[in-house]
């Protein structure tokens, strides 16, 4: 198969993606769970996107499809996969989404009031009221989650700018509009969820991912009972089993010539525990922290021949993203620790994991993501504005009251994980609310938020690394 790629132009390969993509979209929405017949689907599994070709790596060579992973549970049609999409790095895209609302007239079972509606009590009567009742996860691929203020919570919402005058919505239960997480690639996790609800505390990450799919088999499918913990033990074993990461880029080629080490079979080689190369020191192994995370392209640096230019791009945003300086201020969640208010790190110092790219540890941090007003790189349209009151007199303006809702604690508002950086490519938009339509958008965010000042060709480089994960 890598042969065949080396051969596909990137105009060509462009118009090849759209079409196959599209074809795989249509597929999925007419079968609702899986886009192959049969049992099974060897590995690796290519998927195409607008970047190139995305790889789903297993160990045993094989995607079991007769996994409960891709069985309906609950009561609504729903399956895992019905969100956890392989062509989407194993999450959901609006492309997907709205090419499922195109073929189903909105009633595809990722259409559910639930969690899939802007509100759960919204008219879904016709197909004009669906497309609006679902316009946040048709246009963001957002989910609404709906959390209880806890009981003994040290601040309070004290207002909430609703776009949907939702009655579900209020000061007691707020709604929290987020990305699904990919469901690949979960061996180097330290955290399960975007709010840290399923935290890992060491090794193996089993039975984590083990509440999760209890609880989205209750709450996302609306199971009358939970699985059996037969069927919950086959949806974790399906879900740890995989590696996925772009293998081929348009412009770079095969992500695995010339020196390059890109793809899921030289991630699933990656060592990896809780801790490893953590910046604040909790690496049970005593080992410094090296902000050189990535070395997939390294070998790039002085490339020859056709792809020349592409790659040695790649590689320079590879070397960036390790070392290009940050002075890191007014991130709650880490500027807040002891000496700490002002940390002169890189990229690396939050995506410390090696090749991977999350935290090492469970660090939920309020980068900005969530604030409100919102920097000018992030469109938060159509989502509501929470005003938060502190116990202490502070208040905050937010849209997405993050690890708060889970701890109660005034200095959790805002804070989030960050998700691991494989497979960016396939999963636009970015960020857990979904308000970086692009790479190119996720990048401006950062140049703003830190002031990085960065040049045209800097950014430029950075996106050309990222969209090779």
């Amino acid at each position: 198969m890598l042969s065949r790629l080396k051969r596909i132009p990137p105009s060509a390969g462009r118009r090849l993606i759209w079409k196959v993509g599209i074809g795989l979209v249509v597929l999925m929405a007419i079968s609702g769970t899986a886009i192959f017949a049969g049992s099974g689907v060897p590995t690796p599994l290519f998927t195409l996107n607008d970047s190139g070709v995305l790889s789903t790596y297993t160990e045993n060579h094989r995607i079991n499809l007769d996994s409960a992973f891709f069985k309906s549970l609950g009561t609504n049609g729903r399956s895992c996969a019905t969100c956890h999409q392989p062509a989407d790095a194993w999450t959901v895209t609006p492309q997907n989404i709205q090419a499922r609302f195109l073929f189903t007239g909105g009633r595809d079972p990722i259409f559910r009031t639930v969690d899939g509606a802007n509100c759960p009590s919204a008219d879904v009567s016709t197909v004009d009221k669906r497309r609006q009742a679902y316009s946040l996860l048709l246009k963001k691929g957002l989910i609404r989650i709906s959390l209880a203020v806890p009981s003994t919570a040290d601040f309070s919402i004290q207002d909430i700018q609703d776009p949907y005058n939702c009655p579900e919505t209020n000061s007691v239960t707020a709604a929290l509009y987020r990305r699904p997480l990919p469901s690949t690639n979960l061996d180097f996790l330290a955290t399960v969820m975007w709010d840290g609800r399923e935290t890992v505390k060491g090794a193996p990450i089993v039975d984590d991912l083990a509440t999760q799919a209890i609880d989205a088999t209750t709450g996302h499918a609306e199971a009358a009972q939970a699985p059996t913990a037969d069927q919950v033990a086959d949806i974790v074993a399906f879900e740890t089993a995989m590696y996925t990461a772009q293998v081929y880029d348009t412009r770079a080629g095969v992500l695995t010539d010339g020196g390059g080490k890109g793809g899921p079979e030289y991630l699933s080689e990656q060592p990896y525990h809780i801790g490893i190369n953590d910046v604040l020191g909790a690496d049970p192994s005593g080992a410094a922290f090296n902000p050189v995370v990535f070395n997939a392209y390294e070998g790039w640096a002085n490339a020859t021949g056709p792809n020349a230019a592409a790659r040695q791009a790649v590689a320079r945003g590879e070397t960036l993203f390790n070392t290009l300086p940050i002075t890191i201020t007014g991130v709650a969640g880490l500027n807040d620790l002891p000496g700490l208010s002002t940390v002169n790190g890189t990229c690396t110092t939050c995506h410390d994991t090696p090749n991977a790219g999350n935290h090492s540890v469970s660090l939920a941090i309020k980068i900005g993501t969530t604030d409100y007003p919102a920097m000018p790189a992030l469109n938060i349209s159509g989502l509501p504005v929470y005003t938060v009151a502190c116990a202490d007199g502070s208040s905050l303006k937010v849209t997405d009251i993050g690890r708060a809702m889970i701890t109660g604690k005034c200095a959790d508002v805002g804070k989030l994980k960050g998700p691991i950086l494989r497979g960016l490519a396939a999963r636009a938009p970015y960020f857990h609310n979904g308000g970086a339509a692009t790479l190119m958008d996720a990048v401006n965010f950062y140049d703003q938020r830190f002031n990085l000042n960065l040049s045209a060709q800097q950014k430029s480089d950075l996106v050309a690394f990222l969209k090779t994960l």
